[in-house]
C-alpha cells in the first residue's frame, strides 16, 4: 500500500467512516453508467447528501448534491429516506472519470463521508445492475470478471456468501456457480420482501453493486370469476307452454258465443223482412179477401222457421 493511500485511510478513520457504508472499488466499461448506493444512519435522514470527487477529502470537488439541484447530465443523486440510502449515478463514463469519490452527508462540525474508487475498465460487471423478482421465486445474477481473487456475493453492509460456502443472507438462500469461465452466477431463491436492497458481486478487490427489488406476485383470479358459466335457461319459466292453449280456448269460447247470438238474430231479421214484404204486397193489391189465407200461410212459415232455429245447435 502506498503512502498517500495510508494517509487517506488514517484520515477517514479519524473522521468516522463507519457512519456511511458503500462499495469499495468498482470498474465500469467506457461509455456505460454506474449507480453507487450509500447507506447512512437514521440520524442523517433529513441532512443534505452529496458526491465529492478527489483523492484527498480536503481538496475534493462536489459533483452533485440533494440541495438545491440533484441532477445534471453527468451526475445525479436520489435519497430514499425510508431505506436510509442515497444513490449517486455517473453517466457516460470516460477514462478521465477514473478516481476516488466520496459519499458524504452534511452535519455540524465535520461532515461524515466514505470513499470508493471508480475504474473505467472492464474488470467486473453484470448484465443488469437492477434485478426484480417475485416473493417466493428466485433470481439469478451473472457477474463477469477479468481479474483474479475470491468470488462472493454480499449484501451491502451485511453478510457474504462465497464459492467455498453455501448459505443464506437474511433468510434468502444463496448459491454461487462458477462453472463458466470468467463468470460466476449467483442464485437467490425463496425471495422475501425484506430481501430487497443493495448487494454486490465481489471478485478480488473489485465490487459491482446490484439492486434487488422483491415484489408481491400478481394475484390470480379464478376461472369462474373471469369466465362465469351461464346457468341453463329454462324456457318453460320464461314463456309458459300453457299460454297459447289458454288463448286458443278463450278464442273458441268467444266464437261459440257469437254463433249462438248471430244465428237467432239472423232468423229474426229474415222473418221481419218476409213479413214486411208480404204486408207491402197485400196492401198494394188491396186483396182483402185473400188476407185470411195469406196470414195462415205466414203463420205456417213462421212456425217452420222457429222450428228450424230451435233445432240449431
Amino acid at each position: 500500500m502506498d503512502v498517500p493511500l495510508r494517509v487517506l485511510l488514517i484520515l477517514t478513520g479519524l473522521t468516522g467512516i463507519h457512519s456511511i457504508t458503500t462499495v469499495r472499488k468498482v470498474s465500469v466499461k467506457a461509455g456505460d453508467s454506474i449507480s453507487i448506493p450509500c447507506l447512512y444512519g437514521s440520524q442523517y435522514v433529513n441532512h443534505v447528501k452529496y458526491l465529492c470527487k478527489g483523492f484527498y477529502w480536503s481538496s475534493c470537488s462536489i459533483k452533485v448534491q440533494t440541495r438545491p439541484q440533484g441532477r445534471s447530465t453527468k451526475f445525479s443523486i436520489s435519497d430514499d429516506k425510508i431505506q436510509k440510502v442515497f444513490t449517486v449515478t455517473v453517466n457516460n463514463l470516460m477514462d478521465k472519470d477514473t478516481g476516488y469519490y466520496w459519499c458524504a452527508v452534511e452535519k455540524d462540525g465535520s461532515d461524515v463521508k466514505e470513499y470508493f474508487h471508480l475504474s473505467v475498465t472492464r474488470g467486473l460487471y453484470t448484465d443488469h445492475q437492477k434485478k426484480t423478482g417475485f416473493k417466493g421465486d428466485k433470481i439469478t445474477i451473472n457477474c463477469h470478471f477479468r481479474n483474479s481473487g475470491e468470488m462472493s456475493w454480499c449484501r451491502l453492509g451485511g453478510s457474504c456468501v462465497t464459492t467455498r460456502s453455501s448459505g443464506s443472507i437474511d433468510g434468502t438462500r444463496v448459491t454461487i456457480n462458477a462453472s463458466v469461465r470468467n463468470v460466476f452466477t449467483v442464485t437467490m431463491s425463496g425471495l422475501k420482501t425484506e430481501s430487497s436492497g443493495w448487494y454486490q458481486c465481489v471478485k478480488g478487490d473489485l465490487h459491482m453493486p446490484v439492486h434487488v427489488t422483491v415484489t408481491e406476485p400478481p394475484t390470480t383470479t379464478t376461472r369462474s370469476t373471469l369466465s362465469p358459466t351461464p346457468e341453463p335457461v329454462k324456457l318453460t319459466s320464461v314463456v309458459p307452454e300453457r299460454t297459447p292453449t289458454t288463448v286458443q280456448g278463450e278464442q273458441r269460447r268467444v266464437l261459440v258465443d257469437l254463433k249462438n247470438i248471430l244465428i237467432p238474430l239472423s232468423v229474426l231479421i229474415f222473418i221481419v223482412m218476409v213479413t214486411l214484404f208480404i204486408w207491402f204486397m197485400l196492401k198494394r193489391h188491396g186483396q182483402g179477401s185473400g188476407y185470411k189465407g195469406v196470414w195462415v200461410r205466414i203463420r205456417t212459415a213462421v212456425r217452420g222457421l222457429r222450428s228450424a232455429s230451435s233445432s240449431e245447435p
